[in-house]
């Protein structure tokens, strides 16, 4: 069985993918002169990657609260975690909230002008970097002060 701690940096790879290829996908759309919101084809594998990236966000953020108290049970205290904690509540919104947007948009079918469409990829673009932000603080936290993994390794 996967030890719980260990569910989160597993689940977490999901959400930065998905914002990650959204964003990149919206802006070459958008680019290229294709409407990303409504029930067009491009529209539609937008929205559905807003979905798959604020769903999945849910559930690392879910697990990573749980990582964290597992941590703090074992003695763990660091600003960088209360830093990435945060972060992580504000991205998993972020992405949720983007998610409900974006699929209230593709319901409505709601065709955006060119300018709203350029807006789309600006608040994408202020995601990632949300998602660099946030993965970074997650990362000194295994990487740099070993949280959850430094006994495994040990042993």
């Amino acid at each position: 069985m996967i030890p719980i701690q260990h569910i989160h940096p597993m689940l977490v790879h999901f959400p930065i993918v998905f914002f990650l290829t959204l964003a990149a996908f919206d802006i070459i759309a958008v680019w290229r002169g294709a409407n990303v919101t409504g029930r067009s084809a491009v529209g539609t594998i937008s929205t559905s990657l807003a979905l798959l990236a604020g769903l999945s966000a849910l559930a690392a953020w879910f697990f990573g609260d749980m990582a964290l108290s597992y941590a703090e049970a074992a003695g763990f205290q660091s600003g960088v975690a209360e830093v990435h904690e945060g972060l992580g509540t504000l991205t998993a919104a972020a992405f949720i909230l983007w998610a409900l947007v974006r699929s209230f948009a593709w319901w409505r079918n709601w065709q955006a002008s060119r300018g709203a469409e350029g807006g789309v990829a600006v608040v994408e673009l202020l995601g990632v970097g949300l998602v660099v932000a946030t993965a970074y603080f997650g990362g000194e936290l295994v990487f740099g002060l070993g949280v959850n993994v430094a006994h495994a390794l040990a042993g």
